[in-house]
């Protein structure tokens, strides 16, 4: 029979061996996802919200389902919940329950966001505004 050292073995062993691949992560992606973060956007318009049922316009907040407004504080709520807590609570919401907590997480932001967006919704104004003269007369040198 034919018999290795065993320092010649263990060159065998590591040679054959596939290496372990490592994800390296760059400072440059880091440094974008963070500056992504601390982006927002801005609009300019005055922050009136526009009734859209006889609730609100009974006095109706829309905190009273979710307990807040505020997508940062909801998604607190849902990551101290477990997933009896998180089942329990989208009954009370009205979504169907599903035996994945991450999936029932997203559902539920989702939801939320719906919610907001029916609540919050900005004022338009379809009145048209009187221009004086002058105004106009600048306005219209364009054309």
């Amino acid at each position: 029979m034919f018999k290795l050292s065993g320092y010649r073995l263990n060159q065998i062993k590591e040679v054959n061996m596939p290496r372990k691949k490592e994800n390296k992560t760059t400072k440059a992606s880091q440094k974008k996802s963070a500056n992504l973060k601390d982006l927002s956007q801005a609009h300019g318009k005055e922050e009136e919200v526009q009734s859209t049922s006889l609730d609100q316009i009974w006095g109706d907040t829309g905190v009273g389902k979710y307990k807040t407004l505020n997508r940062d504080e909801y998604e607190t709520q849902l990551s101290d919940m477990n997933k009896s807590d998180l089942q329990t609570h989208a009954t009370k919401v009205g979504l169907v329950p599903v035996d994945d907590a991450g999936l029932l997480r997203k559902r539920l932001l989702r939801e939320f966001s719906k919610h907001i967006s029916a609540y919050k919704v900005p004022q338009t104004n379809t009145g048209d505004k009187k221009m004086s003269k002058a105004a106009f007369k600048i306005l219209s040198e364009g054309k």
